[in-house]
């Protein structure tokens, strides 16, 4: 089976190219050999590559930066996947496209399943819900929603929280987090499990189009911020964890309306992949633990 990648450079990318299975001839693209904000070479590369499966791990991910950038979020994150998915109904391909909780509004303040509609908030949000719509109009496309990503590499709120736990122990001032946002944090070494699984699950004639993929379990990023102290102090990646401070949204606006509550119900979606539930903590103790 060939697989098309894209983002490889991205921390899912990386993950997703350390968990290659058996049996796959991957292509692996960043964007100095992809450029996703460029929709005919997204095309161009399918018809020349003709993979079994494109896996779209790229994308457009600077949700604040989106407000004054939309065209750029929206060729990125929209037309990119409409192009793999045009160019695929030719070649009789398949599209993995990744997707994000931030399709949703969270005012409903229950885990929202695969089928709920999009009501996005904000730019980046706006252009990844357009993602799934251009996607999904291809029946061989499979979309796969996730929510808070984080791994041992890239930029992202472990690696900061990190950081910032070391600078503001030093310093001997509190770390002041958002208490009043809830999702779930979601590792990239189980997300990339759960992305390759999803390319494979298609003896289901009758698998969803549409999966949820978060690890276990409920957090806001006050809860994360303090775990990660606790457990990278005990792993001795950190001589002190520093004190974490409640703070609301109000304290700290953003460019981006963000989602209060973005919980996505995995349920069917761990059923239909076949992979079990790891709690967030636990898979924050399994990156913390690569970090070292």
């Amino acid at each position: 089976m060939k697989v098309l990648l894209t983002g490889r450079s991205g921390q899912l990318g990386q993950a997703l190219m350390a968990s290659v299975p058996d049996g796959v001839e991957l292509v692996a693209t960043s964007r100095v050999e992809l450029d996703l904000a460029d929709s005919a070479a997204c095309r161009r590369i399918v018809e020349e590559q003709r993979p079994d499966w494109v896996l779209n791990a790229g994308a457009y991910t600077a949700v604040d930066q989106a407000e004054q950038e939309p065209a750029l979020a929206e060729a990125v994150n929209a037309q990119a996947p409409a192009a793999f998915a045009a160019a695929l109904q030719q070649t009789g391909g398949r599209l993995l496209q990744l997707s994000t909780d931030f399709v949703f509004n969270g005012a409903q303040g229950h885990p929202y399943g695969p089928e709920q509609p999009r009501q996005p908030l904000g730019v980046y949000g706006a252009s990844k819900a357009r993602g799934e719509q251009v996607a999904l109009q291809h029946r061989q496309a499979r979309l796969l929603r996730t929510s808070w990503v984080y791994g041992p590499v890239g930029k992202n709120f472990c690696r900061t929280m990190l950081r910032l736990h070391a600078a503001k122990a030093d310093e001997g001032e509190p770390l002041k987090v958002v208490a009043d946002q809830v999702g779930c944090p979601t590792s990239t070494l189980t997300l990339a499990k759960a992305c390759w699984r999803a390319i494979g699950i298609d003896a289901n004639p009758d698998g969803p189009q549409v999966l949820h993929w978060s690890d276990a379990g409920a957090a806001s990023w006050y809860d994360f911020a303090v775990a990660i102290g606790e457990l990278a102090q005990a792993q001795g990646l950190l001589r002190q964890a520093a004190t974490v401070e409640p703070i609301t949204t109000a304290d700290y606006p953003t460019p981006a309306t963000r989602p209060s509550y973005s919980l996505l119900d995995c349920t069917a979606s761990r059923q239909a992949l076949g992979l079990p539930a790891v709690h967030w903590r636990d898979a924050l103790a399994e990156v913390l633990a690569r970090a070292q």
